[in-house]
Parts: structure tokens; sequence; C-alpha cells
């Protein structure tokens, strides 16, 4: 299974081009099962120009497969502890948001699909399986 960042959903819906973009359309060509986190619906959401976008963006993201954390408290504690494995080996994450999002994939066993200096990054320090 494969989670698709906010930086490739943005990508793909502005239409612009990248090897991240290309991927994630063969992903829908082939219909290959992806989901997204609660964090990256909200991302992707937010970034709407008008409320006739937002809508559409809301009506297809909610009807993909959501990947939450496992535990409310332990993947919010193993996500901090991402953050401080990185930032041990000189690596500062700039979003905690995004280490959520790696420690949920971790969880699900999911490779993550991205276009994100960061996560490319933070995969030198932890196991993160980038598709």
């Amino acid at each position: 299974m494969i989670l698709v960042d906010t930086s490739v959903l943005i990508d793909f819906f502005k239409k612009n081009e990248n090897g991240s973009v290309e991927k994630f359309r063969d992903i829908l060509k082939r219909d290959i099962p992806f989901g997204i986190t609660s964090n990256i619906f909200q991302e992707v959401l937010q970034g709407a120009r008008s409320q006739k976008d937002y809508n559409y963006l809301k009506s297809y993201l909610e009807t993909q497969i959501f990947y939450i954390p496992k535990n409310p408290i332990e993947s919010f504690a193993q996500a901090a502890q991402l953050y401080r494995n990185c930032r041990i080996k000189g690596i500062t994450p700039r979003s905690t948001i995004d280490c959520l999002i790696v420690q949920i994939a971790i969880e699900h066993d999911l490779f993550l699909l991205h276009n994100d200096k960061d996560f490319e990054r933070m995969a030198e320090v932890i196991e993160l399986r980038i598709y």
C-alpha cells in the first residue's frame, strides 16, 4: 500500500509535472490502492483557491483510504522520537506533521510517495520506505 503525501497531491491537482506526479498517475491508472492521513487531507484543503476547489477536493479526498495513528498516545510519542533521532543525526525536519506522517507510514507498513526533500533526508536516518 502507498501513502500519498500532500506534496504530490498539490502538484497533481495543480497539473505540475514531475516524477512523483508521474508515479501517482501510474498508481491511478493501474488502480493501485493508496491512501492519505487526516493531516494530508487538511493540508490539501487549506490550499484550495476557491470554495468550488475546496468542495471538489473535499469530495474527492474523503473517498480515499485514511490511515490514522494506531495508538492515540504512543504514535505521537514515536513521531516525536523520530524527530529527535533525526536531530541527533544532524537533520532537522521542518514539520512535525511530516514526522507524524512518517510514523503512520511505518505503523501501517506503507510506502510513502512524496515530493519533499525533508522525507529524503529523514529516510537517511530512519527506516522509511519511499515509493
